[in-house]
């Protein structure tokens, strides 16, 4: 692995529409794929963390409907 670029970059994420975010007015939390949406909400779920859980898994049902386990 050393030596690779990283998938996640930051010229990757502007690359992304706004619809790949669960904010997409500020581009937070990609969920582009499943295993970013189930990051996203690990991420929501953390305390301190800019985002609210209820919101990232609102666009997370939206795009994925059932495939993805959210809490509540």
């Amino acid at each position: 692995m050393k030596g690779k670029p990283s998938k996640s970059s930051v010229k990757g994420a502007k690359a992304l529409p706004a619809s790949a975010f669960a904010y997409p007015k500020t581009r937070a939390y990609p969920i582009n794929t499943k295993a970013r949406a189930r990051a996203a909400l690990a991420r929501a779920a953390q305390k301190g963390t800019k985002g609210s859980y209820a919101t990232v898994a609102k666009a997370v049902k939206r795009k994925y409907g059932g495939a993805i386990k959210t809490r509540g």
